[in-house]
């Protein structure tokens, strides 16, 4: 019998279900608490009622109704809010989930379901051997692309083979005071304690890590290309408002996968969001380089970026030669160090490409800032003109460009000065063509102004290319990075230059080799399978010495060359407009781009902004510039709330550095991304 003092004025029953492990249905218990009675005292008593002797640490509370977790045990039932008509769960907080990796590999794990979305895919990058987690998230498909697939697919079958990696053992109860961090600070390669030989730096380095020699190679190593029919069957964006309905899906990185309704056992994409790739390190980063490479190779298969032809080969002989190798045996052992120093070059191109280190200022930073000088050919596309490119003499200095109608009159007043600072710019080259041209779109009060440069030969393509990407960051050629630009640019080239030698057509390769795998549907619809197979091995020429991961990086960097590299795309209403825009959020600057067209309308750089916030009851995202200007959107595709929380996490990874090694500040980034006042 319960006295009367229990049935208090203050005291009420509160119905908690428990999912328990080991039974398939819930079971609801009733306990009589009171509104002083603070979480960790509901916690006990339920345990104490239920009387089953478990281990019950990973359990917390969770509120169905409000879709939020209990989880400060201190705070009192009053001081959440909780009354009699709350249903509340007893669940536990890390559940299994599936996710789709870039490599089209599905790995089922535990992950936390009560953390918020950026310390999950922290944790679950650790279980993966995938350092930098900052730079991915996971996303949820659109409805749009299930719905095009269920059309395309009657049986509603998964594209790809479903082969799941089961990582059930994998320690995600991260925090806890026995594992002090799973990240090595020092890097340094751990020795096998049975024969002294040093362990793989890539699997070891975790010390926790559920990720056994055999799983790490699956996830470290690209599987063999999928049959042309099933590439066929899978989602291709046709149009810029599609490829903004890909990027609708992404979590919000400030709340947990309960909160936005994700369950046990469902399955998420894990994929690289933020383009800016920091400290890739092929010695620790055998998972990380491959999972980058494969999200590059099924953007240029799936067409989610545009490419050339010629750039489209290039691609197709990297994959090519991936497959190769990592089909043969020399390939398996990544760690070691011949093949470090063989990347060594391509790594710090790669960094110079994404400005994700702070590069070292040398010598020539602070000497004379060097000038370009040398007859190009121009051309406006809006003016009317029978002869299109016109030579003029031009000089570019600090980060503006000055034409003159010739040399003689150099010293002079120049026709125009084109300060390139914030510009669009974009390679119009076709190396067989011996087409070597500079696309300029530079911002303009009313919009962007479109110059074309043509240049002689690859040496003066590449030095003022290196020049005009320089001084659109607003960098001059003095900054030690030049040289590198104009390396990178030339060894681009030369991959691009083919010379067929005479067996290449008729080598027993092609005869084997799918050539439809490597390309894009629409694409291996142009030519026969042996004309395709002869130019892809004809591009193969080039790369054919490189080592797997060296392919890998070129790879990632040749992506990285694409005019359209890093934009994400959504679909916003600008606030006094009529019409609908497409806004490009890319690593350094955002774009206004027409819809109907394609073209840039403008183009504001971070480096600009004083600061952006979001309107949360019209959901409109504000941001103010310099020099008193500033936007706001609503954005269509996608909650608001996405936009806001690239726009922050770029500026976020712009804070990192060398020296920081690989601890973060999670606080700064949900100042920067949370949209909060």
């Amino acid at each position: 019998m319960i006295s009367s003092n229990e049935y208090g004025a203050s005291s009420w029953e509160l119905i908690v279900l428990v999912d328990h492990q080991y039974e398939e249905e819930q079971r609801e218990f009733t306990l009589r608490v009171s509104g002083d009675l603070h979480i960790g005292g509901v916690m006990l008593k339920l345990v104490e009622q239920m009387n089953l002797s478990q281990d019950w640490s990973d359990y917390a509370l969770w509120w169905e109704q409000k879709k939020c977790w209990l989880l400060k045990t201190h705070w009192t039932l009053d001081k959440y809010g909780v009354q009699a008509d709350a249903k509340l769960l007893f669940t536990n907080q890390h559940k299994m989930l599936r996710l789709r990796l870039p490599n089209m590999k599905t790995v089922r794990l535990k992950a936390s379901f009560s953390s918020v979305v950026f310390k999950a895919v922290s944790d679950i990058c650790k279980t993966l051997n995938i350092r930098r987690s900052e730079e991915l998230s996971l996303l949820k498909q659109s409805e749009d692309t299930l719905k095009k697939k269920k059309k395309k697919d009657k049986n509603n079958k998964e594209p790809v083979i479903e082969d799941i990696l089961n990582l059930t053992n994998s320690p995600v109860n991260s925090g806890s005071p026995a594992s002090p961090g799973l990240y090595s600070k020092t890097m340094t390669p751990i020795y096998d304690p049975v024969n002294g030989t040093p362990a793989s730096a890539t699997v070891t380095w975790f010390s926790d890590s559920p990720l056994t020699e055999q799983n790490c190679s699956i996830l470290a190593f690209s599987p063999p290309n999928c049959p042309p029919e099933v590439l066929a069957e899978m989602y291709q964006p046709r149009t810029l408002a599609d490829k903004a309905k890909l990027s609708a899906g992404w979590l919000d990185s400030s709340r947990s996968l309960m909160e936005q309704g994700i369950q046990e056992d469902d399955q998420l994409f894990l994929r690289f969001k933020y383009y800016t790739f920091f400290d890739l390190n092929p010695k620790y980063d055998a998972v990380r380089i491959n999972q980058l490479y494969e999200q590059a190779r099924w953007a240029i298969l799936l067409e989610e970026i545009d490419c050339t032809e010629e750039e489209l080969l290039i691609f197709a002989a990297l994959q090519y030669h991936v497959s190769k190798l990592s089909l043969s045996s020399e390939a398996q052992d990544f760690a070691h160090d011949s093949e470090v120093d063989e990347v060594e070059a391509a790594l710090s191109n790669l960094e110079v490409t994404l400005e994700g280190g702070k590069t070292n200022s040398i010598l020539e930073d602070i000497t004379d800032i060097p000038k370009l000088a040398d007859h190009l050919r121009l051309f406006r596309p809006k003016k009317l003109s029978l002869k299109p490119f016109k030579q003029y003499w031009f000089v570019f200095k600090d980060t503006s460009i000055s034409y003159f109608k010739s040399k003689e009159v150099g010293q002079g007043e120049p026709i125009e000065r084109l300060n390139l600072k914030g510009c669009e710019v974009a390679p119009d080259v076709n190396v067989a063509g011996k087409k070597f041209g500079i696309k300029l779109m530079i911002p303009v009060a009313d919009g962007m102004n479109e110059i074309n440069l043509r240049c002689d030969n690859e040496n003066q393509y590449a030095q003022w290319m290196a020049a005009c990407i320089l001084a659109s960051k607003g960098k001059t050629m003095a900054d030690s990075s030049y040289q590198l630009e104009v390396k990178n640019i030339l060894s681009f080239l030369q991959m691009k230059n083919r010379t067929m030698s005479p067996q290449a057509a008729s080598n027993p390769e092609s005869m084997e080799m799918k050539p439809e795998c490597f390309v894009s549907p629409r694409y291996a619809k142009k030519y026969k399978p042996k004309q395709l197979a002869a130019r892809i091995l004809e591009a193969h020429q080039n790369v054919a010495q490189m080592s797997l991961v060296e392919a890998k990086l070129r790879f990632i960097q040749a992506w990285q060359s694409l005019p359209e590299f890093g934009l994400t795309y959504y679909i916003v209403r600008f606030k006094g407009s009529k019409k609908d825009d497409l806004l490009g959020v890319s690593y350094n600057r955002l774009i206004r781009i027409d819809m109907a067209t394609g073209d840039p309308i403008t183009t504001w750089r971070f480096s600009n902004m004083k600061q952006w916030n979001v309107n949360w009851e019209i959901r409109q995202v504000a941001i103010e510039f310099d020099q008193n200007m500033s936007i706001a959107f609503t954005c269509l595709s996608a909650d608001c709330k996405i936009v806001h929380e690239y726009i922050g996490g770029y500026i976020f990874l712009s804070t990192r550095s060398k020296d920081q090694n690989e601890t973060l500040d999670e606080d700064l980034f949900h100042k920067l991304t949370g949209g909060q006042e």
